[in-house]
């Protein structure tokens, strides 16, 4: 909405302009009148739009014609004053006014126009049987008022028309020729009603009208009210209610129907709480608001976001598969002026067997997008109506930015949820491969995927120490002199060499000690296509001898070349790296003194399974006897247990604090 309105009033002398405006400042008729009174400005307090409104007299004895072109230039709305007892102005406003306007104003921006037949005190007839003619001839006439400054008849009616024509113009909405809406607001109202339609179903029930109602309005509908509403609705058209509901084509019939009634600042109210500006584009201070990043700070979406998003997924996943069907995704998608998810999105996230995004899937793109371009999804969520159906001041609400990564690393704790993983190895070492498996998808799934469809991305959920963190992976391309500081910054780096190719595993101990050596970014090498023969490296020293060197861990090997259900444990142990990269852990997988070692080993204690075993026997066996619960060695044994799992449980915690 404007934050002022700029009122032009012009007309043939003695018309009785300046007398308007005099007695609606003095709410009375003025003994003298000047030949021009000064710009007048009234406070917002004042007007019925809560708007600072200028009123602008022209006069032709005081001013040149360069002068009015000026002032019709910074006109929003101008009122071409006429006399109801002179013809001769009343032709003027056809044969002068109205085409000297529209030659100094663009077509495309058109300043709103409104006839004002002055003096009526000084006829007993009306002027609207001449006006009205004119009236449908010319689309930028917004109305016409009869007034008298001299018994101040419909003074303040003008002005609020004035204002009305400017803060709520019917041009961008409506077309009098046609009778119906604009494509334009049609498209926008469109997008309000599938954002307000909670459930998807097609139609407006009362709960979710009386959510529209409020969202706009501040106010609740009595049932009364809503049965009068879809009673006017059901007169006019045979398709507008349906199973007690509004469908889309009642929504627009009630819209069209305020704007002929002259209440199009109804609809306006509307537009504008849901984001749109003048010219029905959603504004950018709806879709873009202020997010402060600091530096070494990442994006995360927090607990509201998401319970946002599943309840979007549930509300478009109408098979109720847990997986969204291209169909669903266009759906999903109807209130976004384009498609934001290509086709490499679904090699970016887990899928189901059909290739369909899954709930997992449609969460980690979210994630993925809120990580790399937090405006993106700010974006995103303000086409969904994150702020409106949350009631919150803009979509930064759905968004935590977490704690400079090096207080991280002095607390040695984090509550980030998202890590990012940079993958870097030469061409064909087998990084591509590693992005997918990390997806599910074995050798024989990857070699279907077209080129235009491939990713550098992929992310999912692992689970460290019973916690959901997300493992974001980027394949870096194969180029050393052209990797920048953004390229580098990560939480941990994998470096992919192909075991069967001699010359791929100098390529990573150059990254390595090019950029890594002196970072405190944990690093793993990845032994990749680890099912083939591996061959000697041409390089200095071999693969293990470098990773004892320079201390990293061993080369983990690696392979999406099987049929059996990839083994995911690899990245698990990348996000605990990067989660506790201060740990500075000495092994991945066999040295047995490792945090994660020691926990997998504690797990498969042959005590522990056993005593799993009991307790599980225990819990299932329904038929117990009472007798048994009175019997002192029952209770040994459960005592026992018990003491057991408590000195296990103590270790554990011990073990676990003298690695951090």
């Amino acid at each position: 909405m404007r934050k002022d309105v700029r009122i032009l009033l012009v007309g043939e002398p003695k018309v009785g302009k300046t007398s308007l405006i005099m007695s609606l400042v003095s709410e009375e008729f003025p003994d003298e009148v000047p030949l021009r009174a000064e710009e007048i400005i009234i406070p917002a307090g004042v007007t019925p739009e809560r708007v600072p409104t200028h009123i602008v007299d022209y006069s032709e004895a005081e001013q040149s014609e360069e002068q009015l072109y000026q002032e019709i230039s910074k006109a929003n709305v101008i009122c071409i004053v006429y006399s109801v007892n002179n013809k001769k102005s009343i032709e003027k406003v056809t044969s002068h006014w109205i085409p000297l306007i529209n030659d100094r104003t663009d077509k495309d921006s058109r300043v709103p126009l409104i006839l004002v037949g002055n003096k009526s005190d000084l006829v007993e007839h009306s002027s609207m049987e001449t006006i009205l003619p004119i009236m449908n001839q010319y689309q930028d006439i917004e109305t016409c008022v009869e007034c008298s400054a001299k018994n101040l008849k419909n003074i303040s009616e003008l002005f609020y028309y004035a204002q009305k024509a400017v803060l709520h113009p019917t041009g961008p909405l409506y077309c009098p020729e046609e009778k119906e809406l604009k494509p334009s607001c049609i498209k926008a109202l469109t997008r309000i009603f599938k954002v307000s339609d909670l459930d998807n179903d097609g139609i407006l029930n009362d709960h979710e009208l009386n959510f529209f109602q409020s969202t706009c309005f501040n106010t609740l509908l009595g049932h009364q009210a809503l049965e009068d509403v879809k009673n006017v609705v059901k007169r006019n058209m045979t398709d507008g209610v349906k199973d007690n509901g509004l469908t889309l084509k009642g929504f627009l019939f009630l819209h069209t129907l305020f704007i002929q009634r002259g209440r199009h600042e109804t609809t306006w109210t509307v537009l504008r709480r849901f984001g749109y500006d003048d010219d029905l584009e959603l504004t950018q201070e709806y879709l873009f608001p202020l997010v402060k990043i600091p530096s070494d700070c990442t994006t995360e979406l927090n607990h509201n976001a998401y319970l946002f998003l599943q309840s979007v997924f549930d509300k478009h996943d109408k098979d109720r598969d847990c997986a969204l069907s291209p169909d669903e995704v266009k759906d999903l998608f109807k209130v976004f002026p384009y498609m934001p998810w290509g086709p490499d999105v679904n090699n970016t996230v887990c899928t189901n067997d059909q290739g369909w995004i899954t709930y997992q899937g449609y969460l980690s793109q979210w994630t993925l997008t809120t990580y790399l371009d937090v405006q993106r999804s700010l974006e995103y969520l303000g086409y969904l109506g994150y702020s409106i159906i949350y009631e919150q001041d803009s979509q930064a609400a759905a968004i935590t930015v977490t704690r400079n990564k090096r207080i991280d690393l002095q607390k040695k704790q984090t509550q980030r949820s998202v890590f990012r993983c940079n993958v870097l190895g030469a061409r064909g070492s087998g990084k591509s491969g590693f992005l997918q498996a990390f997806l599910g998808k074995n050798l024989q799934r990857q070699r279907r995927i077209r080129e235009d469809h491939k990713s550098l991305y992929a992310i999912s959920t692992t689970y460290v120490y019973g916690q959901e963190k997300y493992l974001l992976l980027h394949e870096m391309m194969p180029d050393l002199d052209f990797l920048s500081e953004a390229d580098l910054t990560c939480d941990v780096v994998c470096l992919v060499y192909d075991i069967n190719n001699p010359r791929s595993f100098e390529y990573c101990a150059k990254v390595y000690k090019q950029y890594f050596i002196d970072s405190k970014t944990p690093c793993v090498v990845i032994a990749a296509k680890s099912d083939l023969h591996e061959v000697r490296q041409h390089y200095s020293l071999s693969p293990q001898e470098f990773c004892r060197k320079h201390k990293l861990h061993p080369p983990q090997l690696f392979t999406c070349n099987t049929n059996e259900t990839l083994n995911k444990d690899i990245y698990t142990r990348l996000t605990t790296m990067a989660m506790y990269p201060y740990a500075r852990l000495r092994c991945m997988c066999v040295c047995n003194s490792c945090t994660y070692c020691l926990c997998q080993n504690l797990l498969k204690l042959q005590l522990l399974r056993s005593i799993k075993a009991q307790l599980c026997r225990l819990i299932n066996n329904r038929h117990l006897a009472q007798a048994d619960l009175k019997n002192s060695t029952f209770w040994l044994r459960a005592s026992l247990g018990a003491t057991v799992c408590a000195v296990l449980g103590l270790a554990l915690y011990r073990a676990l604090l003298k690695q951090r």
